[in-house]
């Protein structure tokens, strides 16, 4: 299985389509943050784009996209958020929005509420034996969640969640400026920044393992 995974459109999908061999991947996964404090107009025209480009789409909607993207993704039965998918022997489970920000951004939950979601989604897939989590809000204290002030503002429910079941692969964004990765444990974690920017990862989920390679523009 090849999965094509980014985030972070903020109403720039256009890069999607360059990606090499996208239309030939088995899905896509988008990470958040669709729109900039759209709502379901702006989503489903995301969302039409991808589909455009390669109708086998999971995503989640970011903080920066108003609830009503959250609904939107559910009507269409593409939604990570609180969910999860079996594809053969790998567990695809994700959540979005993110942890309390100062901004008070559209969509926020509560790191008790993001703790419940990831168990959530967690729950439908336990049974694979390989695991992807999807999670718009990066795990705290890693690369992946550093501001260029290099203060760290992940979640720590998504940090707790990785230290305690040990997915074979995290799947983040929302921090723009800490496009990279980590690990937490044996738990990789990539962050592919804006997708504007040219940041991509392909993720191939073989009978052995998980691997996953962030692209960025050379």
């Amino acid at each position: 299985m090849r999965i094509i995974a980014f985030g972070d459109l903020h109403l720039e999908p256009n890069k999607a389509a360059a990606i090499p061999n996208i239309t030939s991947a088995d899905l896509l996964l988008v990470t958040g943050d669709l729109t900039n404090f759209g709502g379901r107009t702006e989503a489903a025209r995301m969302v039409s784009v991808l589909r455009a480009v390669n109708p086998r789409l999971l995503a989640l909607a970011g903080n920066l996209d108003r609830p009503e993207v959250q609904e939107y993704l559910e009507t269409e039965s593409i939604s990570l958020h609180g969910r999860g998918y079996l594809y053969g022997d790998t567990g695809i489970f994700g959540v979005g929005g993110s942890n309390p920000t100062p901004f008070r951004t559209p969509n926020e939950f509560s790191e008790t509420e993001l703790s419940a979601l990831l168990e959530q989604g967690f729950s439908q897939v336990t049974g694979a034996s390989r695991h992807i989590l999807v999670s718009h809000a990066p795990p705290a204290g890693t690369a992946t969640d550093r501001l260029a002030s290099n203060t760290h503002v992940g979640s720590r429910a998504v940090r707790a969640f990785i230290e305690q079941y040990q997915p074979d692969l995290c799947l983040t964004g929302h921090i723009h400026e800490a496009r990279g990765s980590d690990h937490i444990g044996r738990t990789l974690i990539i962050n592919p920044g804006m997708l504007c920017r040219g940041g991509w990862i392909e993720v191939l989920a073989t009978a052995g393992a998980i691997t996953a390679q962030l692209h960025i523009p050379g």
